[in-house]
């Protein structure tokens, strides 16, 4: 499920956890705050979770 979320938050929000040192410099709560906004949208995370999504 980790590479859906780094994508979403790469397509979403322009956020790329490559970047050395990115997530030591964020809160958890930063974080938190922006892989739930993921779950509110039309993203790849937000599909794969979705029970009523057919491709299961």
């Amino acid at each position: 499920m980790w590479p859906l979320v780094e994508a979403d938050l790469h397509s979403e929000f322009g956020i790329d956890l490559d970047e050395p040192g990115l997530l030591r410099k964020r809160s958890w709560r930063w974080l938190r705050t922006r892989t739930l906004g993921l779950l509110t949208a039309d993203t790849r995370i937000a599909r794969a979770l979705d029970p009523g999504d057919s491709k299961t």
